[in-house]
C-alpha cells in the first residue's frame, strides 16, 4: 500500500486538459517567437549556402559555438549590393519565424549587409575580382585610341556638368570637331541598362557616324551616385564595343569598374576633353615636324641634283655637231640598204618566174581527173559486187528460215500436238510409265498450259502410249 502511495507521488494522474498536439504546440511557439523577436540584427558568418530554381538564399548563420537557420527570399534581394558567399560575415534584419511543418524555428532576412566593408565597396571588390579572371582588364585587349580624334559621341546625361565641362573645353580647340550626344541617365535605378544601351547603339551606328572616340561618365557624387559604372552590364558593353573608349567618371580619386575595363581613363569629363585637344596638339606638332623634315630633305635632294647637273653641264660637248655626224651617217645606210633591197627584189623576181614555169608542168589536175575516173568505175564494179554477194545471202537465210519453221515444236504443237512435264521437276514425258496415278503434271499447248492430276497410266502394247488426265486450270 506503501508503494503505492510513492508511484502516485512521482506520476501524477495525467490531465488531459493540458495536453498539446504538436501542430498547436509550434503555432504557439511560432506566435510567440515572431511577436518577441521582430527586426532583430543577428551578426553571424554564411556557410552551407544554396540557391534552388526558386531564386530564394537558404543559409546558416554560424559563430564559434552555435549556429542558425536563415532564409532570404528573391523579392527581398533587390535592394542587395553584394553577392552573399560561404565564409562572408554579415550583419542581418529580420525576424524569427517557425516552420510549423518541420518544427525549426529560422531566421527570415530583409535586410543583409557585409561586417566591415560597406555592400557597395564589397559588390565593387566581388566584380572586380570576376572580371579580373576573365581578363577583361588586360590590356592586350583594349583598342588603341586614335591618333588624330575628330569625331566624339560622348555618352552622359544631357543636362549634367559633365557635358557642359566637356563642350566648353572642345569649343576652346583650333581644330574642326564633330561632337555627338548620345543622352543617359548616369544615376539611379535604370541608369546602368541604359548606359550600356547607348554603348550598344554607338556600336551598331559606328559606321555611319564614323566616330573614331567615345567618351562615357558624369561629374563627381558618392559612391552611390556612381554606381552604375560599377554594374556588370555597363562594363560588359564598354568591352564588346567597336569603337575607343575613354572612362571619364567622377574625380581623380574615384575608380570604378568601368575605369578598369575602358580603354582609357580620364581622372574627370575636362580631363577627357583635354586629352582630345592635346592629342590634336601633338597631331599638329608632329605633321608640322615631320613637313619640316619633309622639305628639308627635299630641299637637300634638289642640291645634290643640281650640282650634278652642273658638273654634267660642263662635261657635255654640243649635241648639234654629233647629229650632223649621225645625219651624214644615216643617209649612207639609207641609200646602201635601197641598193641591197632593189638588188634583192630582182633576184626574187627571177626566182618566182622559174618556179612558176615549173609549176605549170608539173601541175597535178590531169592526173587528178584520171584517178577521179578509175576511183568511180571501181566504185561501181563494188557496188555490184555488195549487191550480189547480199542476194546470195539473203536467199541462203530464207532457205533455213523454212527450214526452221519445219522443225520447230511451235509448228507441231499448231496442228493439235502437246508437250506434257511432270510435275514438280518438269520433267518431259515420253512413256506412260514414267508417270504414276495421282501425280501432277503440265500439259504445253500451242497457246497456253494445262495443269492436270494422273487419274490412271495405261501401256499400249501396239507401241503408241497413252495419258489420262484430269483436266486442270488454264495459265497465261
Amino acid at each position: 500500500m506503501k508503494e503505492s502511495k510513492d508511484r502516485t507521488a512521482l506520476y501524477p494522474i495525467l490531465d488531459e486538459t493540458r495536453v498539446f498536439t504538436v501542430s498547436y504546440l509550434n503555432a504557439q511557439i511560432k506566435a510567440l517567437l515572431e511577436s518577441n523577436y521582430r527586426y532583430i540584427w543577428v551578426r553571424g558568418e554564411i556557410s552551407n549556402l544554396r540557391i534552388p530554381a526558386s531564386g530564394h538564399y537558404y543559409f546558416t548563420l554560424k559563430d564559434e559555438e552555435s549556429q542558425l537557420r536563415t532564409v532570404l527570399f528573391r523579392s527581398h534581394q533587390r535592394n542587395l549590393r553584394f553577392t552573399p558567399e560561404d565564409g562572408l560575415e554579415v550583419l542581418c534584419q529580420g525576424r524569427i519565424s517557425v516552420y510549423e511543418p518541420r518544427g525549426e524555428y529560422q531566421l527570415i532576412v530583409e535586410t543583409m549587409e557585409p561586417k566591415g566593408l560597406g555592400a557597395l565597396q564589397l559588390a565593387f571588390e566581388q566584380l572586380k575580382k570576376k572580371l579580373q579572371a576573365e581578363g577583361l582588364f588586360d590590356p592586350a585587349l583594349k583598342t588603341p585610341l586614335p591618333v588624330c580624334p575628330q569625331r566624339i559621341a560622348i555618352v552622359t546625361s544631357a543636362t549634367g556638368a559633365a557635358i557642359q565641362d566637356i563642350l566648353k573645353v572642345l569649343q576652346r580647340s583650333p581644330y574642326p570637331l564633330q561632337v555627338s550626344l548620345l543622352p543617359v541617365r548616369v544615376q539611379g535605378q535604370g541608369a546602368a541598362a541604359e548606359i550600356a544601351a547607348a554603348l550598344e547603339a554607338a556600336g551598331h551606328l559606328k559606321e555611319r557616324f564614323a566616330w573614331d572616340l567615345l567618351i562615357v561618365g558624369r561629374g563627381g557624387g558618392s559612391i552611390e551616385d556612381l554606381w552604375p559604372f560599377n554594374e556588370e552590364i555597363v562594363a560588359r558593353s564598354i568591352v564588346a564595343c567597336p569603337i575607343p573608349i575613354i572612362s571619364a567618371v567622377g574625380h581623380e580619386i574615384d575608380l570604378t569598374i568601368s575605369d578598369l575595363v575602358a580603354d582609357f581613363r580620364a581622372p574627370t569629363p575636362t580631363a577627357a576633353a583635354e586629352w582630345v585637344i592635346a592629342q590634336l596638339d601633338n597631331f599638329q606638332r608632329e605633321i608640322c615636324k615631320h613637313l619640316e623634315n619633309l622639305q628639308q630633305r627635299i630641299s637637300r635632294k634638289i642640291e645634290t641634283y643640281r650640282q650634278v647637273l652642273d658638273h654634267y653641264s660642263k662635261r657635255l660637248v654640243d649635241p648639234r655637231k654629233r647629229l650632223d655626224d649621225l645625219h651624214l651617217y644615216v643617209d649612207d645606210r639609207l641609200e646602201r640598204l635601197q641598193l641591197s633591197f632593189s638588188r634583192k627584189f630582182e633576184r626574187l623576181q627571177i626566182s618566182h618566174k622559174h618556179l612558176a614555169e615549173k609549176l605549170h608542168i608539173y601541175n597535178p589536175k590531169k592526173a587528178i581527173r584520171q584517178n577521179l575516173l578509175i576511183l568511180e568505175q571501181r566504185f561501181n564494179s563494188l557496188k555490184l559486187h555488195q549487191q550480189n554477194i547480199l542476194d546470195k545471202h539473203r536467199f541462203a537465210l530464207q532457205k533455213s528460215s523454212l527450214q526452221l519453221e519445219s522443225l520447230s515444236p511451235l509448228g507441231v504443237l499448231a496442228r493439235g500436238y502437246s508437250i506434257t512435264y511432270r510435275l514438280p521437276d518438269n520433267q518431259v514425258l515420253r512413256e506412260a510409265k514414267e508417270a504414276q496415278s495421282g501425280q501432277r503434271v503440265r500439259v504445253q499447248l500451242f497457246r497456253g498450259a494445262l495443269e492436270a492430276t494422273v487419274e490412271k497410266v495405261e501401256q499400249d502394247t501396239s507401241g503408241h502410249r497413252q495419258r489420262g488426265v484430269q483436266n486442270g486450270k488454264e495459265e497465261k
